[in-house]
């Protein structure tokens, strides 16, 4: 599992958060965009070391850079005044990767950051890439592309609270936890059921409507998946184990969602700026 991890890790470090970040307007991303990649390097490579001195210097820049960006929020905020769906949204995308850049240091140097086990901390890293920055952004961009959609707004809304109740279900219990990922379901499944329905059909370019109907079809199962983990880890009940949920849920979240959907994003972008 630790090897499925780390690629998919890799991918959100070096990928998923670089092409999304070109996909948020507005001023103050310019330099993080510029020098993201020479965080995120160093970053990678500590992923593949054991635990201790070299893995934590090389995993601190990428940290570093997490909370360079986290700090664009509030920055954000003040010019823009907006607690408009869309915006939270954004402002969570802007925020979540310094908890994955926070738990990659503290694991990769053997701290159990707030008493986690360092396993934990270890899938923190992919979940705040993915469910955090990733699904925020996209829900965000669909809020934007439909503004006239209230299914829309509320899920610019339900995805960043989602996954902050994830996170407050991590310091509670597994049933704050199944509740968070209920909320950040629903979240998820109206932006794939938006842009299965609208988004793809009003796409000009067939590539680009493939890559909307495949991040908007792989949203139906992976989250169904999230559901049925994080149901069996409150009730008791059988569910997938961690090994069969990196490389279902969280494999086809990153290459079939996240990696689908920036793509499909920048082609939007590139076609109508």
């Amino acid at each position: 599992m630790t090897t499925l991890v780390n690629l998919i890790v890799m991918l959100g470090m070096a990928v998923v958060i670089p092409v999304g970040l070109t996909l948020i307007d507005g001023s103050g991303l310019a330099a993080t965009r510029r020098y993201w990649l020479l965080a995120a390097v160093p970053g990678a490579v500590a992923l593949w070391l054991p635990r201790g001195g070299p893995a934590t210097g090389l995993a601190a820049p990428y940290a570093f850079a997490t909370l360079l960006l986290a700090a664009q929020a509030p920055l954000r905020l003040a010019r823009t005044r907006s607690l408009a769906p869309r915006e939270v949204a954004v402002l969570t995308a802007l925020a979540t990767p310094s908890v994955a850049g926070l738990a990659l240091l503290a694991e990769r140097s053997g701290h159990r950051l707030l008493g986690f086990d360092l396993g934990i901390l270890a899938l923190t890293v992919p979940h705040f890439h993915f469910a955090g920055f990733t699904a925020a952004l996209v829900a965000g961009l669909v809020c934007r592309a439909a503004p006239g959609n209230p299914a829309a707004r509320y899920a610019a809304l339900s995805v960043p609270l989602g996954t902050l109740l994830v996170l407050a279900g991590y310091f509670v219990d597994d049933w704050a936890e199944l509740v968070g990922a209920l909320v950040l379901t629903a979240g998820m499944w109206l932006t794939g059921l938006i842009t299965w329905r609208d988004l793809r059909t009003r796409a000009v370019e067939r590539t680009t409507a493939t890559l909307l109907g495949a991040s908007a079809a792989v949203l139906a199962v992976t989250m169904l998946l999230a559901l049925w983990w994080a149901l069996g880890e409150a009730s008791g009940l059988p569910h997938p184990t961690l090994t069969w949920m990196a490389a279902t849920h969280g494999l086809g979240n990153a290459l079939g969602f996240a990696l689908c959907s920036l793509l499909a994003w920048h082609r939007l972008k590139e076609t109508h700026p």
